[in-house]
């Protein structure tokens, strides 16, 4: 775990309980469109969109995503365990790592060979991996 203060424990906390409860943000016409089931959010534009206008009875169980869904700001971006994500491409990135606030995660373009000397880089020097090799 990362050298968090009491403060940041306890928004970690907030935030599982928050991200929980946040509902599934849709495309607008997701229920109309197969294609549109796989996408994501999508703002909803037109001019006439009921959706958009928050017209009574068109938008029920559908949410718009709002500052009332997100996470604390002193825990945003943070990992559950308390670390700054870093992606990694090579052992050179290592380096720019703070073992004490920042965790390595390694990209997944990089193959075995690079994988495990980035893995033995990262034990020297006590650095956290998010994604290590399953053996």
């Amino acid at each position: 775990m990362a050298k968090l203060s009491k403060e940041q424990i306890r928004l970690l906390k907030v935030r599982r309980v928050i991200k929980s409860k946040k509902p599934e943000f849709r495309h607008f016409a997701w229920r109309t469109k197969l294609k549109l089931r796989r996408l994501g959010w999508r703002r909803p534009r037109g001019r006439h969109n009921k959706w958009r206008l928050r017209i009574g009875g068109k938008w029920s169980g559908m949410y718009h995503p709002s500052p009332a869904f997100s996470s604390p700001k002193l825990v945003r971006g943070l990992h559950p365990s308390g670390y700054e994500e870093v992606l990694i491409y090579n052992v050179k990135d290592l380096e720019k790592i703070d073992p004490e606030r920042q965790a390595a995660r390694i990209a997944s373009c990089v193959g075995l060979k690079k994988r495990l000397q980035i893995e033995e880089k990262a034990k020297e020097l006590n650095i956290v991996i998010l994604n290590p090799t399953k053996r």
